[in-house]
Parts: structure tokens; sequence; C-alpha cells
């Protein structure tokens, strides 16, 4: 459902002009469909350690057999490219693109640690690029830099959370950054992502791509990114890296209405 709304959003602050029930649709059910085929996926490659970590879900309960949850994964994925053709042949190539990056995490990446926190923050940030897309072919500034600051915050959210996933990642031989640079190296590298993300709001306001009203709403996320930068530097344990991680998805909450907001009211 995120991604659905998130696709929307990208459309609204792209230009709120060129508004198109019939696109919005499609580009809402295209993002609900193709991430609903990614966390089908996700459970079809991870049964083993779900079996032990999650055994409630479906497939590692055995309620759904592993052949029926990559029918229905094959099912969701084409439904969701077939409406991003009929929507225009870029929005296809971007979803085509979400879609892959999807089963890459999935099947490989995941393992990677930083490499593989980079392709989940990439398919943070491509909806709003998705939506740019259905209204104006990606010509509006502020739909790049949403989508940039979405990315810098998450990648910052992702690397935090391998602090208080340490003993999961050990069992699936992930090499995150809390296990390759230990948990403080992983929290200095977080804080660096938040800090880029505070930095990467600064640039409309530069460009006078929006207004005082942008700068006002986006200046409480900003002060929580660095609220939350000192407390995971003076505190890197798992429970304060869990408390960080929940915050800062608050955090792009409201940055994401910031950017929403003042793309609207640009004065």
């Amino acid at each position: 459902l995120m991604v659905g709304f998130a696709v929307i959003i990208g459309a609204l602050v792209a230009n709120p002009n060129l508004f198109n029930p019939l696109n919005f649709i499609l580009g809402f059910f295209t993002g609900f469909l193709i991430s609903s085929y990614s966390m089908v996926v996700n459970d079809y490659y991870d049964i083993e350690v779900d079996k032990i970590n999650n055994p409630n879900r479906p497939l590692a309960k055995g309620r759904v057999r592993k052949k029926e949850a990559l029918i229905f994964s094959l099912l969701l994925l084409i439904s969701g490219l077939y409406l991003s053709f009929l929507t225009s042949f870029e929005n296809f190539i971007i979803a085509s693109l979400f879609a892959l990056l999807a089963w890459i995490y999935n099947y490989k990446a995941k393992s990677l640690g930083l490499l593989g926190n980079s392709i989940v923050s990439l398919s943070v940030a491509i909806p709003y690029l998705y939506g740019g897309m259905m209204v104006n072919g990606l010509k509006e500034p502020l739909i790049w830099f949403l989508a940039l600051t979405s990315f810098l915050a998450s990648m910052g959210r992702e690397v935090i959370k391998t602090i208080g996933d340490v003993k999961g990642d050990r069992l699936r031989k992930v090499r995150s950054l809390a296990i390759t640079l230990g948990k403080r190296g992983a929290s200095k590298v977080g804080v660096i992502f938040f800090l880029l993300a505070v930095i990467s709001t600064s640039f409309p306001l530069i460009l006078n791509l929006v207004g005082k009203t942008f700068l006002i709403l986006v200046t409480f996320p900003n002060l929580l990114f660095l609220y939350l930068s000192y407390s995971i530097l003076k505190d890197y344990s798992e429970e304060n890296s869990r408390r960080v991680k929940n915050l800062a998805l608050f955090g792009m909450l409201l940055g994401l209405l910031a950017f929403l907001i003042g793309g609207l009211v640009r004065y």
C-alpha cells in the first residue's frame, strides 16, 4: 500500500496540475502489485530461515507450497508490469527495474551488506520517480531531490538497522556493516547518510524550487535526524538501534510531507 501511495505522491510533487485519474489508478496498483511480488519472493527465498525466526509465516508453516508461492509471485509481477505498460513505455522500464532489483536483493544481494542496503534504498526512492514519469517525464527537479533524500535517509536507517539484526544476519551469513565494521562502525556510517539526507534538503531551497513553507516543514524532520545521529553515536546498542530505526521511519514520513506540501505550495 505504501509503495502505491508513494507513486501518487511522486506524481503530485512532480506536477499536481497534470492530474489524470486513470494514470493515478494504474500507478497505484503497479506499485502495489510489484511490491507485493517482491514480498512473496522474499518469503520464497527465506523459507528455511523463517522456519526458525518466523515459523508462523504461510510458507514456513506449510500452509502454502513453494510452487504455489512462485506462481502467485509471477501473477503479481506480470499484472504489475502490464499496468505499467498501459501507462507508458518509460514507466514500464522503471517498473521492470524495480522488479529486477527486488529479485536481485532477495536472491543474492541481501547477504552482501552495503550493496543490499543500497538496493533496498533504491526501491524506496524509485516509486517517486515512477510517479514523476507518469505526469511530466521527470522534468521537475524537485522529484529528483525527493528521491535523493529518501534514498539517503533510507540508507542511514538500513545501516543502523543492521546493529539490531546481528544475530539473525549471522544465521543468514549476511555480511552487514554491523558484522564487518562492528556496531560502532555501523553507527558512524549510518550517521553519515543521515547527515547527507539533511544536507540534500537544502538544495531545493538554494535552487528556488520551493519557498518558506518547505523550509518550515523540513526543519522538523531535519532536527529529528540530527537528534537520531547524536543518539546512535552515543549509544549504539541493539535496543537503541531499533528505537532509532523506528523514529527514522517517522522522520522520513515527515520529510515526505514537507516535499509534498512544499511542492504544492511553492512560497
